[in-house]
């Protein structure tokens, strides 16, 4: 079993506030966490406790005993009445500990979001740190403390990295030794939970469309949303595009990162860029089983590029830095893969899928680094082994491995 990076924050939340939300996608971990806690557990999978808090959600949830766990909230989301009803008639830290594989704040049945009662906390697939045993070194925490000679770096082989990568944080799927073993248990996540989930959190009349729309999306992980072209190849409306993003986006599958604004430059291209929050179940939609595959794959730099954005996501979240993570392109094409923001501090990353990487890498980072009134710290992912150091006298640019993840 695995120590998580959340379970210190989540203890935190538990002692400081009333009720805690811990959300995430459905199998990465968020039950067995949290029944590793000693307090009553309700489940709503569970058909009896379903029916019964949705005939009487006041009265189900008087009848708890507490502190309780309450698993699957999204199933049932009319009990969010009775838990504010109970924490404003008692109340006490620590009382309601909430799981949802939906964002149960964002649903239209919630007709109360519990502000000032309620902290939510996001649960990811586990991070590369989690696997190797380092659930409290935090990347992000460290490039804006300590700088990028505070990172420790992991010798990994370049077919190890790329392993890693092809199998994602899903902690089911690193039990599973064989590529059709984890084929068909990525298959099994896509009818069990996803379907369900999707139904769960919205109506959904064309179950077809909707998986059809799922696998058209997942080639273009990395590449700026335009749903006027995704309606156009899934044969949907707009509306229909926008409302199957908004459901993904809803049950954690799929991302969706703003663009980067300043005054640096006024030809900013606004769109978003939407990505995968898996670089396993990302695979498992291009075909691809194999390191091999991966390696030949045309589809190459945007797995290794939506990686590091998951395992960005996982640092940021669970960082005290609490950065901002945006994409940057320009009109006249200029473009870097991330810029993670703070204050007056920047650090400008690019992804590179091959094993060594020229001065050439870094040439958006420069023409940025340039522009920019802040302090911008250019950074360029690459699979090789070594950290290289690009900088000059007024700017840090070096090249790191991915295996700093590790």
């Amino acid at each position: 079993m695995y120590k998580r990076s959340v379970e210190n924050i989540l203890k935190e939340a538990l002692e400081i506030s009333p009720c805690v939300l811990l959300s995430g996608a459905r199998q990465v971990g968020k039950s067995t966490l949290c029944l590793s806690l000693d307090r009553e557990y309700r489940v709503f999978d569970n058909l009896t406790q379903r029916e019964a808090a949705k005939y009487d959600p006041q009265g189900y949830i008087a009848s708890l005993p507490k502190p309780i766990i309450i698993d699957e909230i999204q199933k049932v989301p009319e009990v969010i009445e009775g838990i504010k009803l109970a924490i404003d008639t008692n109340r006490v830290n620590g009382t309601f500990l909430l799981t949802g594989s939906a964002n149960v704040l964002d649903m239209k049945k919630t007709k109360d979001t519990l502000a000032g009662r309620i902290v939510e906390i996001p649960m990811y697939p586990l991070s590369q740190k989690e696997l190797h045993h380092k659930p409290n070194e935090n990347i992000v925490d460290i490039l804006f403390t300590k700088g990028v000679e505070g990172l420790s770096l992991e010798k990994k082989s370049y077919h190890k990295v790329m392993q890693a990568i092809l199998n994602g944080g899903y902690p089911e799927i690193l039990k599973i030794d064989t590529p059709r073993g984890k084929s068909l248990w990525f298959n099994a996540y896509i009818s069990t939970y996803v379907e369900r989930d999707i139904r769960d959190v919205g109506e959904l009349r064309d179950i077809s469309a909707f998986i059809r729309f799922f696998n058209i999306i997942a080639p273009r992980s990395c590449g700026l949303v335009n749903k006027s072209d995704l309606a156009n190849e899934a044969n949907l409306s707009e509306a229909t595009v926008s409302n199957y993003l908004s459901m993904l986006e809803m049950i954690y599958q799929v991302s969706l990162l703003k663009p980067y604004t300043s005054n640096v430059s006024k030809r900013f291209i606004k769109s978003s860029k939407f990505f995968m929050n898996d670089s396993g179940l990302l695979s498992h939609l291009l075909g691809i089983s194999s390191v091999e595959e991966l390696m030949e794959s045309k589809h190459k730099g945007e797995v290794v590029e939506s990686f590091v954005y998951n395992e960005l996501q996982k640092h940021i979240g669970y960082s005290l830095t609490q950065p901002k993570i945006y994409h940057y392109r320009t009109n006249d094409k200029k473009e870097i893969d991330f810029i993670i923001e703070k204050a007056d501090k920047i650090f400008a990353i690019e992804v590179k899928s091959s094993q060594n990487i020229k001065k050439d890498a870094f040439k958006h980072i420069i023409d940025f680094q340039k522009k920019s009134d802040k302090e911008v710290v250019g950074i360029v992912l690459y699979a090789g082994e070594q950290r290289v150091s690009f900088g000059d006298e007024e700017h840090i640019r070096v090249g790191l491995p991915l295996s700093l993840f590790f």
